[in-house]
């Protein structure tokens, strides 16, 4: 496709950093299509994360406060249904409406990437007993510089939430932040935290995603572009 072909359909805006990054319109519509592919290779790793992080929760809590816990979290006397967990409760409790029938699986699935960084939130993890860390075993111990705690989590798990909406409304990845400059840097770096995730959770990363996981091959092509 010509490149004022391919501008026509994707829109000069949209392109005009790609064009300005690459020197000429031939790279430039390769560095679009090799972004959409990292951009493709995020949502798989993110998604693996996501479901492995939201079935340690519910292991972890299932233990502790039983088999429907989630569903019971947001009722009564449920640890989640006071004031400081603010839209928590009502976040699972319009999830229920949703389904028909009810599972207490079916109602994990509904939940969203958001919701899980949630239960490391301040209110939140004491509302659950203040035992959620232990579903990162290998996490470090804590430093007089920085503590691992679930404050330190929260915000970890924010970032990957943010890279994870920046991919869904399909906005560039491999650049240096606010600058048409091509750089993988961002990347690489939220993929070095994913991965750090994982083996907190004593997952073996590389086991997991076999086959799965071209993320440095394609920031790899990036930068020889």
């Amino acid at each position: 496709m010509k490149f004022k072909d391919f501008e026509s359909v994707i829109s000069s805006a949209r392109m005009s950093c790609y064009l300005q990054a690459a020197g000429h319109s031939k790279k430039a519509m390769t560095l679009y299509r090799l972004n959409l592919r990292l951009s493709q290779e995020f949502f798989t790793v993110i998604s693996c994360l996501e479901v492995a992080l939201r079935n340690a929760i519910d292991s972890h809590y299932s233990t502790i406060h039983g088999l429907d816990w989630l569903r019971d979290s947001a009722q009564g006397n449920g640890f989640f249904n006071q004031h400081n967990c603010g839209k928590t409760p009502s976040i699972i409790n319009m999830a229920m409406t949703r389904l028909n029938p009810y599972s207490h699986q079916k109602l994990i699935a509904e939940m969203d990437f958001g919701f899980w960084r949630y239960t490391f939130g301040r209110h939140q993890f004491h509302a659950g007993g203040q035992t959620l860390l232990a579903i990162f075993p290998n996490k470090p111990a804590s430093t007089p510089q920085i503590q691992y705690n679930n404050t330190y989590i929260f915000t970890e798990l924010e970032k990957i939430n943010m890279l994870r909406n920046r991919l869904a409304h399909h906005e560039p990845i491999c650049f240096t932040n606010g600058q048409a400059v091509k750089d993988t840097t961002y990347a690489r770096q939220h993929y070095a935290q994913i991965l750090e995730l994982f083996r907190w959770m004593n997952i073996n990363e590389q086991a997991l995603l076999y086959g799965l996981d071209h993320i440095e091959d394609v920031a790899d092509s990036i930068d020889n572009l």
